[in-house]
């Protein structure tokens, strides 16, 4: 998501310095490259040493004569983009007043009027982060383009963000953005049917290449709904659902303003009447009536006749062939955008093989999950381009 990307994290002084060992290491993980720049403030809360461990670079806590902050920021300096992770109260205040007394906000200023992009993470106790004054520096700075990953509020804190929020958001700064203005439609996930007020019928889904192919559009500039049975993300609106029912009437709701579906969750092809009350056990025998349900992207379709729509198939037996001539079939169907195929035993895994087909063509995948998911995004980008 970040390969070949250069950040430069700007470290000051709130406790959650702490965390930015390990959301280098995330940073890193996701592909770029990382230099940091510390306030004084922040080698008192974590050692420059254990940042140099984390980044495999020196790290700038004092400006010389090598004037380091145009060196990383300036025009033509080595940084894509610049983070500033935590951003106290004071940093956000000086950088919106431009008020360079810092290593971190000197680069900041350079930064902005060198025309890189700049994310803030903000981290302050939650009195101060209401605080009149510090509220209009950050819409003053968000007015120039500046990208604000809002902090978790818990405890009478304002929480830096997670890093996965974090690295989100830098990847969305630091991309090109084909799908910018656009509305993607993504489910993601297992559903499940009730048998009665305890029992249930699903699958082994685990909803990871939905989740990233979501990420993956907002990254590329997309608004983007989540349809799912699982957690709020940062990167999407989420719509909580749970049967196959509930995911069909949110994503015909969801699709009248989108500009694209990608139908990735696996939904229940059957369903039961549940039972009122809790089956007995110790019996014998028990038989379940099952009736089909009728499919998500079938009738998405039929409401929306020039929507383009990313099918998902999966197959448990037969090999490649197999597995292109079942998602061609659905390509012509539906008449999708392209189908994204692959075997059953990828479910639950965070590894991943997977076939995108396109009429007569089809382009292998095989990589992790959050890989497949950017796959994805760009390919949809370009069908919507066309």
């Amino acid at each position: 998501m970040l390969e070949g990307v250069n950040v430069v994290l700007g470290i000051s002084g709130s406790i959650a310095a702490v965390k930015t060992v390990e959301l280098v290491h995330e940073l890193r993980r996701a592909g770029a490259s990382v230099r940091a720049v510390m306030t004084d403030s922040a080698t008192g809360i974590v050692h420059p040493w254990a940042i140099e461990f984390a980044t495999d670079e020196d790290v700038v806590t004092d400006l010389t004569g090598r004037v380091e902050h145009v060196e990383l920021c300036g025009v033509d300096g080595w940084g894509d983009v610049l983070l500033l992770a935590p951003a106290t109260a004071n940093t956000v205040g000086k950088v919106a007043a431009a008020i360079d007394d810092t290593p971190v906000t000197t680069t900041a200023t350079t930064a902005l009027g060198a025309g890189l992009p700049v994310v803030v993470a903000p981290a302050m106790h939650e009195p101060m982060y209401d605080h009149p004054g510090v509220l209009d520096a950050i819409s003053r700075v968000e007015s120039w383009g500046v990208d604000f990953v809002d902090p978790r509020i818990e405890e009478g804190k304002a929480k830096i963000a997670t890093e996965q929020a974090i690295v989100t958001a830098v990847a969305r700064a630091a991309s090109e953005q084909p799908l910018a203005g656009r509305h993607v439609v993504v489910t993601a996930g297992a559903t499940t049917e009730s048998v009665d007020p305890v029992r249930t019928l699903s699958n082994r889904a685990s909803g990871r290449t939905g989740r990233a192919v979501a990420r993956a559009c907002h990254v590329l500039g997309a608004e983007v709904t989540l349809i799912h049975d699982g957690p709020d993300v940062p990167y999407a609106a989420v719509e909580r659902v749970e049967s196959a029912a509930e995911m069909t009437a949110a994503a015909m709701a969801a699709t009248d303003s989108a500009d694209a579906l990608v139908s990735a969750a696996a939904i229940s092809d059957y369903t039961v009447e549940p039972a009122d009350e809790k089956i007995r056990s110790g019996q014998d025998r028990l038989t379940i009536e099952l009736e089909r349900t009728p499919k998500l992207i079938d009738t998405v379709r039929a409401d929306h006749p020039d929507l383009p729509i990313v099918g998902f198939k999966v197959e448990s037996s037969g090999g490649d062939e197999d597995l292109l001539a079942h998602g061609r079939e659905l390509l012509d169907r539906v008449d999708l955008a392209f189908v994204v195929a692959n075997d059953a035993s990828v479910m639950g895994e965070t590894e991943t093989r997977a076939l995108l087909v396109e009429g007569a063509d089809h382009e292998e995948y095989t990589g992790d999950k959050q890989g497949l998911g950017v796959a994805v995004a760009e390919k949809l980008g370009e069908k919507l381009s066309d």
